[in-house]
């Protein structure tokens, strides 16, 4: 995961086509480079056999890029990181890196988990603290048992090994681990459970927590979005905003490519563009730049069509015969002028479905639980004709268990599912990737329920979901995954459901293809209901967010970034304000009833604290003397840091002495807290147990 390079030669980094320090992007706009760039690249090319991915791509990266790269599913974008990697080489051209700079790559393949804790194994990762607080352990228990001519030697070794730890930012590492991995997702709980434990999106979660840990110079992402929730990938952008080092990634989604990222590289038609600016900038200036390329490929087109009729019209005449071979010579001196395919827009219409009720489904009183563990009840919840609901919320939220509530392909232990005159529901999911017929074309597969549509009808929907001409004819079989998604998609929309519920339907998609998605959702008259981790779709479409949040649903109506305007406003109001739980008490309409609730409340609450009190003291005295025991174990630290305090040896080994005694009372005083707090949230739970039955 962490490479550690050395410079191929000491010159200054290859800039071709450069003016000094400048150079001109693929729109013949100059910019000025770095002089301390990390990596160069010198025409490098890469091919698969027959395939050429890239050829002669040349740039540059300074210590604080920030890059997206991008092109279509087989472009070459993991094979060019691969190489920045080193773990590919180019076919051609070379590679030159700043002598010590430090490349960390996150890839989409991770390693089988191990057996160590999670907090454990991300330290593990930082092999640099890891091995020097090792080595400082293995030389203070030496110095314990050392000869008077040894000391000197472990002493001065020590002084050494504290100034390293320190300058490696040793003492702060488990802080930040904890910082880094809360922010992608994992609870305290997390902490202490093995790797093994973690299902796959959670362990590549686990890897880009240790990569950040690392620190490296250059950073190389490849899709690391793709397993984060959206609250996560907030906070991922941020801590990206502020990294240090030079950062490189490929994403599909659009909105963090256009908050990260200042430049883009485009592998299209086997060459590397770049452009400087966000992704939303680069596809207006690549537009512009098509149309251009465009207009002259016509006019091209134009001119050798007409040399081409002078040359038939007078091949024969031997009075013509000089004007015919000059302008057979010019055709083929011409250098011809080929504008690339683009992924615009394509204009189709879709079945229309059949208008439905006002009230499209209704979820009345529903619980719903795994085991013992309740993900809703009393759920109630009512879709209207028109919404465009997106659910969101953290990972294992209950966004996927509502959504399948809704479509109906999930039971639930009571309540009601009650769907609304005419509606009919359509529900794309994962798995529905497997119902495709392998032996079937994908224009065959289309036309299982899109039976009264022709030939050319068909063809023109798989055209808008990118199968142009003969690809509407390829086999199932040798679909990549996502061209089985757009497929997937193009049935689901041609079945006319006036319902449409998605369940991450931009897994597998590229850009076009996302931008494909939402041309035709746009286009989709009916109800829908989705899940996605892609803001740009949850912008363009939604027009109501419900927040799936502790088995309680939040309904904004309202635009995407509208409902987080209104949510940051209303935790922000309510933050100072929180009350706890117990504190909240359901009023009963009985005047008596709630007399006598208040009397039992009473004496159950007296009794809570007479419990709790003599804990809360207990806890309260170690709270005070654990921060009292860091500080002189940091000023122990300090002491054995400076090399001045080694020359008296007697005191080095109070020092050592007073630091193990100070670690032991603090693990004493740290297991006892545990233990207090666990038996103080034991009676917690026994008194809201009674206080519920009150309640009642």
């Amino acid at each position: 995961m962490l490479d550690h390079y050395h410079a191929l030669n000491r010159e200054i980094p290859f800039k071709p086509h450069s003016h000094g320090n400048a150079r001109r992007d693929w729109q013949g706009v100059w910019y000025t480079l770095e002089e301390s760039s990390m990596l160069s690249a010198n025409a490098i090319s890469k091919s698969f056999g027959d395939q050429v991915l890239f050829e002669k791509a040349s740039f540059t990266i300074g210590p604080r890029d920030r890059i997206a790269m991008i092109g279509p599913n087989g472009s070459g974008k993991t094979t060019l990181f691969n190489i920045l990697a080193r773990r590919s080489r180019p076919d051609s051209g070379s590679l030159s890196i700043r002598k010590g700079t430090t490349v960390g790559f996150l890839e989409q393949d991770i390693s089988p988990a191990s057996g160590m804790l999670l907090l454990d194994g991300i330290l593990a990762g930082s092999t640099r603290v890891s091995g020097l607080a090792h080595r400082l352990h293995v030389v203070q228990e030496e110095l314990a048992e050392a000869g008077a001519e040894e000391m000197n030697v472990l002493l001065t070794e020590l002084g050494e090994l504290q100034h390293r730890f320190e300058a490696a930012g040793g003492y702060d590492v488990e802080y930040e681990a904890k910082t880094v991995l809360s922010g992608l997702g994992f609870s305290e709980a997390d902490f202490v459970r093995p790797v093994s434990q973690f299902s796959g999106g959670w362990l590549m979660r686990a890897e880009l927590a240790k990569l950040l840990l690392l620190n490296p110079d250059m950073l190389l992402l490849d899709e690391p979005t793709n397993h984060l929730d959206l609250e996560s990938c907030l906070w991922f952008e941020d801590y990206l905003a502020g990294y240090q080092g030079a950062v490189l990634v490929t994403s599909h989604d659009r909105s963090f490519l256009n908050r990260l990222v200042d430049t883009v590289f485009a592998l299209e038609q086997q060459k590397l563009l770049m452009h400087r600016g966000n992704y939303d900038s680069y596809v207006q200036a690549r537009q512009r730049e098509l149309e251009i390329l465009e207009a002259t490929a016509e006019r091209q087109e134009r001119k050798v069509r007409q040399e081409m009729r002078f040359i038939e019209r007078f091949r024969a005449k031997n009075t013509k015969a000089t004007q015919v071979q000059s302008r057979i010579k010019r055709l083929e001196k011409m250098e011809r002028v080929v504008a690339p395919r683009t992924s615009r827009k394509i204009h189709f219409s879709f079945p229309e479905p059949p208008r439905s009720g006002e009230e499209v489904i209704t979820l009345s009183h529903v619980t719903k639980a795994y085991g013992e563990h309740i993900v809703y009840r009393d759920l109630n919840l009512i879709l209207h004709r028109g919404d465009r609901v997106a659910l969101v919320g953290h990972n294992g939220a209950g966004k996927t268990t509502l959504l399948r509530i809704l479509a109906g392909v999930l039971p639930f232990e009571h309540g009601e599912l009650r769907l609304g005159p005419g509606t009919h529901k359509a529900y794309y999911a994962q798995y529905q990737l497997e119902l495709l017929s392998p032996v079937n074309s994908a224009i065959d597969e289309l036309r299982t329920v899109a039976t009264d549509q022709s030939e050319q009808q068909l063809r023109t929907i798989l055209g808008g979901f990118l199968f142009s001409g003969d690809d509407a004819y390829k086999q199932v079989s040798v679909l990549s995954g996502g061209e089985k998604s757009r497929l997937a998609l193009a049935k689901m929309l041609t079945q006319r459901a006036n319902m449409l519920l998605m369940d991450e339907p931009t897994n597998h998609l590229d850009i076009p293809s996302r931008e494909v998605l939402t041309d035709a959702l746009e286009a989709y008259t009916g109800t829908l209901c989705f899940i996605t981790h892609d803001r740009t779709l949850i912008r363009e479409i939604a027009n109501k967010i419900i927040e799936v949040r502790a088995g309680r649903l939040i309904v904004f109506e309202g635009d995407y970034d509208s409902f987080l305007r209104w949510r940051e406003t209303r935790e922000a109001s309510i933050a100072p304000a929180k009350r706890r739980p117990e504190q909240v008490q359901e009023a009963k309409s009985s005047r008596e009833r709630e007399r006598e609730r208040k009397r039992r409340d009473g004496e159950l609450r007296n009794r809570y604290y007479r419990r709790r009190t003599p804990i809360e003291r207990r806890i309260s005295e170690i709270e005070e003397e654990l921060p009292r025991l860091e500080r002189e174990a940091r000023e122990a630290d300090l002491l054995l840091a400076d090399p001045n305090h080694y020359s008296d040896s007697a005191l080095v080994m109070e020092t050592i002495e007073r630091k193990r005694s100070v670690g032991e009372r603090m693990s004493r005083l740290t297991a006892e807290w545990e233990e207090l707090y666990a038996e103080l949230g034991g009676i917690r739970s026994e008194f809201e147990e009674q206080k519920g039955e009150i309640a009642v």
